[in-house]
């Protein structure tokens, strides 16, 4: 029985820019998007049913939910039906990755669920009904579903190629434990629209790379999340506080943070030390990758993190 594995990578919006709002409500966005080793793990196979298998240490809040509100249940049954078959496979998530964290998450698991299908039932990824289908499913599906390192505009489906990341470019996520609702940090974003920050010259290591970020890029939403959650604050100080640091910076609409470190070495050493002085973080050191999208390019790359 053939087994399909796909991996769900971290999101990571190394800077993020709110353009402008539509009238129906929508953000226009501009967003350098990367993709990290932390993941989820997503494997289908071929059954005489549908069925959600759900795994790992932060998949009780999941288990607590009506499997049919999942985002995975939801690109299973939509591409099945867009294609004009039946939904027969069952699908085992592994939850590592926090929820409602600013990292992608459910968008990534149900992109990993679409890559896995697309592999299982022999559905090329540019399918006409895919693109429709990531889409309809959320704003990240669509970059997730590519997971390589990308710009992000307007309302997450113009997606534009960007510059290769440098080699060795380590983070370290931390994730208070606090979840974020995404419209409630875009209500709370005060102050005026920003414009596009887009590079137009690739990196040559990570020191430029950061020193770049911080040459009038940002994530408009921080300002907004740390309002809502003051606990924010806390983490990109306890980031800062670590040797080795060269930017910290929330994702998304939080309220996971990032360090973008020097080295695998410091990395590794930062989450260890806020990892104990902060037990009840969620912690991982971690690596950026240019281009994450084949169904096994992370084989025997990830971090053995508990």
């Amino acid at each position: 029985m053939t087994v399909i594995r796909a991996y769900a990578a971290a999101k990571l919006n190394l800077y993020l820019h709110v353009l402008g709002r539509r009238e129906d409500g929508y953000h226009l966005l501009d967003s350098l998007v990367a993709f990290a080793s932390a993941h989820d793990r997503v494997e289908v196979e071929s059954t005489p049913y549908f069925s959600l298998q759900l795994h790992g240490p932060n998949s009780l809040p999941l288990l607590m939910e009506d499997t049919d509100s999942n985002l995975v249940t939801k690109a299973v049954k939509r591409l099945a039906d867009a294609l004009g078959r039946k939904p027969e496979v069952t699908v085992k998530l592994t939850k590592n990755l926090p929820l409602a964290s600013g990292i992608g998450g459910g968008s990534a698991d149900a992109a990993a669920a679409l890559r896995a299908l697309c592999a299982l039932w022999d559905v090329p990824l540019d399918h006409p009904a895919m693109v429709e289908l990531a889409a309809r499913l959320g704003a990240d599906v669509p970059v997730c579903l590519g997971s390589r390192t990308s710009y992000f505009g307007g309302t997450g489906t113009e997606l534009s190629p960007a510059p290769d990341l440098p080699e060795d470019c380590w983070v370290v996520l931390v994730n208070p434990g606090v979840s974020m609702p995404t419209p409630a940090v875009f209500e709370a974003r005060q102050g005026p629209f920003s414009s596009p920050a887009r590079f137009t010259t690739s990196f040559t290591d990570v020191r430029e790379l950061a020193t770049l970020l911080k040459d009038g890029r940002r994530n408009d939403l921080a300002a907004a999340a740390e309002r809502l959650s003051p606990v924010i604050p806390q983490v990109l100080a306890a980031l800062d506080s670590t040797t080795g640091c060269l930017l910290s910076r929330m994702s998304g609409s939080g309220a996971t943070c990032f360090g973008l470190y020097v080295d695998f070495d410091h990395a590794v050493a930062a989450a260890e030390l806020i990892a104990g002085i902060r037990p009840g973080w969620w912690v991982q050191p971690a690596t950026l990758l240019n281009d994450l999208s084949g169904l096994e390019v992370l084989e025997g790359t990830l971090l053995d993190w508990p």
